[in-house]
C-alpha cells in the first residue's frame, strides 16, 4: 500500500514531523481515494554532509520517478 518517505536536513521538532506526516497522509488519501488505514509514513533526519549521499541516491538516481526536481545545489548546504 502507499508509503510516504520524507528525508530532510535535521532541525525540525517532533511536533513538526508529526504534523507533516498527518498532512501528507491526508493529502495522499484524498488524492488517491484510499483509506489512511493502509498508509505509512517515515521521516528521517540527515546532516548536511549525510545529505550529499542521500541526494545522489534518492534524488539524482531516481530518473523518471522524480516528479519534482531540485532547484538547488546540495553542496550549497555544506
Amino acid at each position: 500500500m502507499p508509503h510516504i518517505s520524507v528525508k530532510m536536513l535535521e532541525g525540525r521538532s517532533e511536533e513538526q514531523k508529526k504534523r507533516l506526516a498527518d498532512a501528507l497522509v491526508q493529502t495522499l488519501t484524498r488524492e488517491l481515494g484510499c483509506s489512511g488505514h493502509y498508509v505509512t509514513c517515515t521521516v528521517e533526519d540527515f546532516t548536511a554532509a549525510q545529505w550529499q549521499d542521500v541526494f545522489k541516491k534518492e534524488i539524482e538516481g531516481k530518473g523518471a520517478a522524480l516528479y519534482k526536481k531540485a532547484e538547488y545545489d546540495p553542496k550549497s548546504l555544506l
